[in-house]
């Protein structure tokens, strides 16, 4: 990572205030609903999508809109086409099931396309970004019900849970993980792989980065992530499995992880205590930590070098668990 991209990035960001939201909101009153989904809906309009290497279209998975993103050689099949997804031409079938961030509250599958078109682009596997119920319109359990219902989905399609990866950044990159916690508990397979862009792992906000990293972190506050917090929460518990899964839950039977965060992060230690406690359980996990690096720093490819090369190694990683899940399975 270049000192100027790294600079220019961090002051970016900085301008931007918490979750998106000009900075001059915040000190006046907490920003609402509306202006956080605006805010950050225009911050993620930069981010450069490879929309050369892909095409999207409309579609519904487990009764919720997402968005298909396959490769650009490849027809934009609705969600009743699966299996019959991924790249053909030599490249390996299988498919992502995306969560995009934004705090259970905001974002879109519009918002995380810089992140899932590369995906889709350096892997040559289909995806599918599901579009899950947000709060405080729909607090916890939503999220987690619609993606569960969606991987049913694909499964009741006929797909091979060996050839399906989830993935998600910041929010989803927590949904990831706790639709892996809720597939296990409804007797479900697990998917192949888990990937994970920063994730949100930890509801009850007690690790340590959460005061380190204040300050450093570019993009969040403790006031902010509190602020979201409380709207997906609506009062739960949040020691529950499903909430705070780096603290609390019993990561027993769950696939091969790769979590991929920034050094710079007020969730820094959701990761790595998560990483720590899977590894205790027997799960294949990959801690892949990136110095000096924002929250979802991949969204920047194009720009940051660190995002490419992380992009890299995260298309690596979900090839070889495809590949691998499909040689057992067969």
């Amino acid at each position: 990572m270049s000192r100027e991209q790294r600079s220019r990035i961090d002051a970016m960001l900085r301008q931007s205030g918490p979750a998106g939201q000009p900075e001059e909101a915040g000190p006046v009153r907490p920003p609402s609903v509306e202006e956080i989904r605006a805010g950050f809906r225009e911050l993620m309009a930069g981010m450069i999508v490879p929309h050369g290497a892909i095409r999207t279209a409309p579609t519904v998975l487990g009764d919720r809109p997402a968005l298909r993103v396959v490769p650009k050689d490849e027809p934009t099949a609705g969600a009743t086409d699966e299996p019959k997804v991924g790249a053909t031409d030599g490249a390996e079938a299988g498919t992502i099931l995306y969560f995009h961030g934004g705090g259970w509250v905001f974002g879109s599958p519009e918002t995380a396309l810089s992140l899932t078109g590369n995906l889709v682009a350096r892997t040559g596997l289909g995806a599918y970004s599901l579009d899950y119920r947000l709060a405080p319109e729909h607090p916890f359990p939503a999220a987690i019900e619609d993606c569960l219902s969606a991987y049913r989905a694909l499964l009741d399609q006929g797909a091979d849970p060996s050839a399906i990866a989830f993935a998600g950044d910041s929010a989803g990159g927590g949904l990831a993980v706790t639709t892996c916690l809720a597939a296990r508990d409804a007797g479900l397979p697990q998917p192949a792989a888990v990937l994970a862009f920063s994730p949100g792992l930890d509801a009850t906000r007690t690790g340590a980065s959460m005061r380190t990293k204040e300050g450093v972190d570019p993009i969040f506050t403790r006031a902010a992530l509190d602020h979201t917090g409380a709207m997906y929460l609506a009062g739960a518990d949040p020691r529950q499995p499903l909430l705070s899964p780096a603290v609390h839950a019993d990561l027993t039977g769950l696939p091969p992880m790769l979590i991929q965060v920034g050094a710079n992060e007020l969730l820094l230690d959701d990761s790595t205590r998560l990483a720590a406690r899977a590894g205790a359980a027997g799960v294949d996990v990959i801690l892949d930590i990136t110095a000096d690096a924002p929250h979802v720093f991949q969204c920047f490819a194009g720009v940051l070098d660190e995002a490419d090369e992380a992009l890299d190694r995260a298309a690596l990683f979900l090839r070889q668990r495809i590949r691998a899940g499909r040689t057992r399975a067969a």
